[in-house]
């Protein structure tokens, strides 16, 4: 297969993917209505609070991107402050893992009928037919809103599915060989992991994207790393771009996530290759899977929700001073 047609495919794969996951997303905005806006706006100003919130909201929607936009919406308006913004951030970063664990499934290897009964990809196709079911017969909203969800998600999976195949035979291309050695540099690395997920605007979507390349035998862990890192930092131009043209307050909301984001970097790279090194672990030798380079997402925002939320102030001040009044 040359590179051309795996192109052609990965791309028509990763259509599917953002198509369904804005369906699905679009699909659990509407059945929660407007109370996602109102439990934001409720929220107290503990940290605690803002992250669990910031967790719960992000992981039914789907996305840290819809949460930052309505933070940047409520902040323009002056309903919440920038302080407990940032706690929200924190566990949207959280919430946001939830995606690629759902997809990590489907890299599960096994004959019997619960491991197959648990991949996506097996169950997906009932949803999409119970789904399709709601929503051309059902006369209740609600359950027309359930089939976008069951379709949505449906469709993110075969998405998924193409990109994976697509990508199946990349496993014995020297290009793509060298491609991972390049990447296997943590500065590109995190450069490509971020630029590839500022233009595609989805962090869930360029993680699949590298799930399904693990699937191929040839992503280490040196790749998956500094890629992950750079994806988390690359889903902040969803925020940025949501406020321009915004209040200041909305700036310093979107600039805030950046922060957060940035500083994660300074403190899980370094900690990961100088732990590496000092464990003794080969890392360049260590093939990652779908559930590692999960893992890899989890906790990687697990480690930065643990150091930063204690100094969400910090980070607030930070955007206050990036972003003046003026």
């Amino acid at each position: 297969m040359n590179i051309l047609s795996i192109a052609i495919k990965l791309c028509a794969g990763l259509s599917f993917f953002l198509f369904g996951m804005n369906v699905m997303s679009s699909g659990l905005k509407k059945m929660a209505g407007g109370r996602l806006e109102s439990v934001l706006n409720k929220m107290t100003g503990k940290p605690a609070t803002g992250l669990l919130i910031g967790l719960a909201v992000t992981a039914f929607i789907q996305s840290s991107s819809a949460t930052t936009v309505i933070l940047v919406g409520l902040a323009s308006s002056g309903l919440i402050s920038l302080v407990s913004s940032v706690a929200v951030l924190l566990g949207a970063n959280i919430g946001a893992t939830v995606t690629p664990w759902l997809l990590s499934l489907s890299g599960l290897e096994g004959s019997s009928f619960w491991v197959q009964a648990v991949k996506p990809q097996n169950f997906s196709p009932v949803l999409a037919i119970i789904g399709t079911g709601f929503m051309m017969v059902s006369k209740n909203e609600r359950r027309k809103t359930l089939g976008e969800i069951f379709v949505g998600f449906a469709l993110l999976v075969y998405g998924m599915d193409i990109m994976s195949a697509s990508v199946e035979s990349l496993g014995e291309s020297p290009v793509f060989f060298e491609l991972l050695i390049k990447l296997s540099n943590p500065f590109f690395g995190v450069f490509a992991g971020a630029m590839v997920t500022a233009i595609i605007q989805s962090s869930s979507a360029s993680v699949g994207i590298l799930q399904a390349l693990s699937l191929t035998g040839s992503v280490t862990y040196d790749v998956a790393v500094p890629v992950v890192i750079g994806q988390n930092i690359g889903t902040c131009a969803t925020g940025l771009i949501s406020a321009i043209g915004a209040g200041t307050k909305a700036k310093r909301v979107a600039v805030s996530q950046l922060f957060i984001n940035l500083l994660g970097m300074c403190i899980a790279l370094p900690l990961y290759f100088f732990g590496s090194s000092f464990l003794n672990i080969a890392t360049y030798a260590i093939k990652a899977t779908p559930v590692s380079v999960a893992v890899i997402h989890t906790v990687f925002n697990a480690v930065t929700v643990a150091v930063l939320l204690p100094f969400n102030r910090f980070v607030a001040r930070l955007a206050e001073k990036l972003v003046n009044d003026k």
